[in-house]
């Protein structure tokens, strides 16, 4: 399992990554601040692809693993 870690410090609290994953990602209401639902949450093609629209970049993900010849 892999680890998905959201920089609270530079999160914006745009809520584009609650759009693209609402099953994944939800927004503090103290804060407004974007939060994992579930912190041990499997990264999914659909959660890189909310990383990459992010616009302050603050959804932190593992590499990629490329695929073995």
């Amino acid at each position: 399992m892999h680890a998905i870690v959201i920089d609270s410090y530079r999160c914006s609290g745009c809520a584009t990554c609650c759009e693209m994953c609402p099953d994944v990602f939800v927004l503090n209401p103290l804060t407004g601040k974007a939060e994992l639902i579930d912190p041990d949450q499997e990264v999914t093609e659909a959660i890189y692809q909310a990383a990459a629209f992010c616009p302050e970049k603050c959804i932190l993900l593992p590499a990629v693993n490329e695929p073995k010849p």
